[in-house]
């Protein structure tokens, strides 16, 4: 079974080629956003953690944490989202883990993608057999950005300077996906990348 990390900035369009590779490969996908989501739920490994960090204020009537309120705390607040994450990330890093190794033993998965915001700066790259980087101009993300979350330029700058810049994605990834244009290309990139596998 080959390990691929999927990684990219906002806007990239990681969600579109992975969707596609669902669609046409014999592979497992592992999106570490939505196991952070569920160590985050009520009986969670995260749950209690987090609600006595952050306070009961997060929580929506029916006892979960609402993604909004906790954002709002966390984001304004250096410590506390170096804490948020301090404890989400290596969770999910162990869950992904025992996911690797339950799929190695039960055998017949060719490709096991695992796609995260934060694959090099966590240290995924002792993980998985290789990185890809999928690529799309700034503009191009902009142009998305707005057109299917609604974010304002104001929002898009902030995120932007969070992220790593192009050259140290390019320099950790040793596969560059550009998905700047038709969405054709893109998946005749991956093809080719996949086929020197099959």
């Amino acid at each position: 079974m080959r390990v691929i990390g999927i990684t990219g900035g906002v806007g990239s369009g990681k969600t579109e080629v992975l969707d596609y590779i669902r669609s046409k490969y014999h592979c497992e996908v592992i999106l570490a956003d939505e196991v952070a989501h569920r160590v985050k739920e009520p009986g969670g490994k995260c749950y209690d953690v987090l609600v006595d960090l952050l306070g009961k204020d997060v929580l929506t009537l029916d006892g979960k944490i609402d993604k909004g309120k906790m954002a709002e705390k966390i984001f304004g607040d250096g410590f506390l989202l170096e804490k948020v994450n301090g404890l989400i990330h290596p969770i999910v890093k162990t869950y992904i883990l025992e996911e690797i190794k339950r799929l190695e033993k039960e055998g017949g998965t060719e490709f096991l993608f695992i796609e995260a915001a934060l694959l090099i700066e966590d240290g995924y790259e002792d993980i998985v057999d290789e990185l890809w980087y999928v690529h799309a101009g700034e503009e191009v993300r902009r142009k998305r950005l707005k057109a299917s979350r609604d974010y304002t330029e104001g929002k898009i700058d902030g995120i932007l300077s969070r992220q790593l810049t192009e050259e140290e994605f390019r320099r950790h990834c040793g596969t560059v996906i550009d998905n700047s244009g038709f969405l054709a290309d893109t998946y005749g990139q991956i093809d080719r990348k996949l086929e020197e596998y099959l």
